[in-house]
C-alpha cells in the first residue's frame, strides 16, 4: 500500500506549482521543522537568522503551492568560491527532484556572480547524499576528520564551474 501512497503523493506534487525562491521570515518555522527531521545536529534558529541576514540571496526554499518542502543555504566566499552550507528536503517530499532543483538554482546563481568553484561537506556516513552530489558533478576532495559535533568525519566535495 505504501507504493500507492507514494504515487498519490507524487501526483499531488506534480500538480502543484514548484517555486524556488528566497527565504521569507515566515518560512523560518518550516525550515526549523525540516532541519530537525533531516539532521542529527541542526543549526540553531539564531544561526539560521544570521545566515539569512548575511546571505539573503543564497538562502533558498522550494515552495510547493505555499508549502515549504525544502531549503538550501549557499554563500559566496572570496568572491569566486560558492559554499553550500546546508540543503534539506522534508522527508515527505524527498526523491522527487526537489533537491536537484535547489542545487541547480544555486549553481546558476553562483555562475552569474562569477563563482568558479562550489564546495560542500557531507557526513562520511551519508552515502546517499554523496551519490546525489556526484550525480550533479561534484568530486570528492578529501576527508575532514572530526568535522561534526559528534566527532564524525566529513567528505569535502567540489564542483568546478569553469
Amino acid at each position: 500500500m505504501s507504493g500507492g501512497l507514494n504515487l498519490v503523493r507524487d501526483v499531488m506534487v506534480t500538480q502543484r506549482l514548484i517555486n524556488i525562491r528566497e527565504l521569507r521570515a515566515e518560512d523560518l518555522k518550516a525550515i526549523m521543522s525540516i532541519q530537525y527531521k533531516c539532521f542529527k545536529d541542526p543549526y540553531p534558529v539564531s544561526l539560521i537568522k544570521r545566515l539569512h541576514l548575511m546571505h539573503p540571496d543564497g538562502f533558498l526554499v522550494v515552495d510547493l503551492g505555499g508549502i515549504v518542502a525544502g531549503y538550501l543555504i549557499g554563500v559566496i566566499r572570496w568572491s569566486n568560491i560558492g559554499h553550500i552550507l546546508a540543503i534539506a528536503v522534508d522527508p515527505a517530499f524527498q526523491r522527487q527532484s526537489l533537491g536537484t532543483l535547489l542545487m541547480n538554482n544555486i549553481i546558476e546563481r553562483f555562475r552569474k556572480k562569477g563563482v568558479k568553484l562550489v564546495r560542500l561537506e557531507v557526513r562520511k556516513s551519508n552515502v546517499g547524499a554523496q551519490q546525489f552530489y556526484k550525480k550533479l558533478g561534484f568530486l570528492e576532495r578529501g576527508e575532514m576528520p572530526f568535522y561534526y559535533e559528534d566527532g564524525e568525519s566529513a567528505i569535502a566535495m567540489e564542483l568546478s564551474l569553469d
